[in-house]
């Protein structure tokens, strides 16, 4: 057994049996909560360094669980519901969620998830808020002189296509939302910045692409937001 501990929140008895059983086979150390309180309190108590939440708990709403947890803590949270609406996905994420996942689910992609939040702890560890270098696989930041390398080859972007890059780059595994982005990005959310958006963020990846070919290092979460792969 790791020392990757996995707290599960969730309140259907057999979901909650195959997720923790899912973890016990492939080495995980998971605790259990049926409640947003209980969630709360464990979080608190045994500081796990994952949390599966699932929204539709019984005695409040997943969000508010977000929300209080969020106040003082940073701990990574996947989100687990069978709740597949935009918004309520956009509205997990800004309250402070890092991934979502809906119902049903296949147990390999549960693990796939699982094991990038640990390549972002591994990247949050071994890269302190003032490292001047952002290594992604084929991608490179310097942040001391701007310059930004892909497969070994600089690569020139404009102001803002920048900004992006390294709003990405220093969230890296973790979804940012539409809005999120444009109120880091211009300072304001607007109807018409998501059209900006995404042509900005078109022209960021095909840049990227043009010398890496098809490699994606940034996924398109249609009506949410982006996100950048930690390889």
């Amino acid at each position: 057994m790791n020392d990757f501990k996995i707290l599960v929140v969730e309140d259907d008895r057999p979901v909650s049996s195959l997720i923790t059983t899912t973890l016990k086979i492939h080495d995980y150390s998971s605790i259990t909560a049926s409640s947003g309180m209980e969630a709360v309190s464990l979080c608190a108590s045994h500081k796990p360094d994952l949390i599966l939440l699932d929204l539709g708990l019984p005695d409040m709403d997943g969000i508010e669980v977000i929300k209080t947890i969020r106040e003082w803590s940073s701990v990574i949270i996947i989100i687990i519901s069978a709740r597949s609406e935009d918004s309520d996905k956009i509205k997990a994420l800004d309250s402070g969620a890092d991934d979502y996942l809906t119902k049903p689910f296949s147990v390999d992609e549960l693990l796939a998830r699982i094991r990038a939040a640990q390549r972002r702890l591994k990247y949050i560890a071994n890269q302190g808020e003032e490292n001047p270098l952002f290594i992604n696989g084929p991608l490179t930041i310097d942040y001391a002189s701007n310059l930004v390398t892909i497969c070994g080859q600089e690569i020139h972007l404009t102001s803002l296509e920048y900004k992006l890059l390294t709003l990405l780059a220093k969230n890296v595994g973790k979804v940012l939302t539409h809005s999120y982005i444009i109120e880091h990005i211009w300072g304001n959310a607007v109807d018409s910045d998501i059209v900006s958006l995404r042509v900005y963020m078109n022209s960021l990846r095909k840049k990227l692409r043009q010398v890496c070919g098809d490699e994606e290092l940034i996924t398109t979460h249609i009506g949410i937001g982006y996100q950048m792969i930690r390889k």
